[in-house]
């Protein structure tokens, strides 16, 4: 008999493994129930996330949810997203911002922990580490590339997204494809895969 799905969460949520190697310590931040229609995955809890354990809690979440076009209760509802980032726990601060994701926790989490949401017919891949993970070799030589083969990916149930961080403003200026065709079918997608 598998594992009961709390139990699995719990145990995630307890996890120590990168410990050493995280300046804040551990603290995974995720959400996730079997019912949920929608999943999220993007790269690492950023410093504030980490501090209040919310996911997308700080100015890219309020992106994202504009994105989704869905409000803060739908968002925060683990019965219908899911939210498992490549890294459970803040990786830390780099030169150029937050450091990727520790490389122990998707191969050690994801796959105990993906194959139970069963329920999920939209999959949302934000950034560079999360198309990496979930797309292979299917993804594009930049993430540029990947996000314009948006189409593509969508046809396997996966639509690649960039990172909606503020730092990200010059490659939104660039990419006016982004906001005007790819976002009015990301907020359809989403609201079908959300409809009961």
């Amino acid at each position: 008999m598998s594992e009961p799905f709390e139990q699995l969460m719990a145990r995630i949520r307890a996890c120590r493994l990168c410990e050493a190697h995280l300046p804040l310590g551990c603290r995974p931040v995720l959400q996730a129930a079997p019912s949920a229609r929608l999943l999220i995955v993007s790269q690492a809890p950023g410093r504030k996330v980490h501090e209040t354990g919310i996911p997308f809690n700080d100015p890219s979440g309020d992106r994202l949810r504009d994105w989704l076009g869905i409000d803060t209760a739908t968002f925060y509802d683990a019965a219908r997203i899911a939210i498992v980032p490549m890294g459970f726990c803040f990786p830390g601060t780099g030169r150029s911002g937050d450091r990727p994701p520790r490389p122990e926790c998707a191969p050690t989490w994801q796959p105990l922990l993906l194959p139970r949401l069963q329920q999920v017919r939209l999959t949302l891949a934000i950034g560079q580490y999360a198309q990496a993970g979930l797309l292979g070799p299917r993804r594009g030589r930049t993430l540029t590339d990947t996000v314009q083969a948006w189409r593509t990916h969508l046809q396997h149930g996966v639509l690649p997204l960039p990172h909606p961080s503020p730092r990200n403003r010059l490659w939104l200026a660039r990419n006016p494809w982004f906001e005007s065709e790819l976002l009015p079918v990301l907020r359809q997608r989403v609201a079908e895969a959300l409809h009961d």
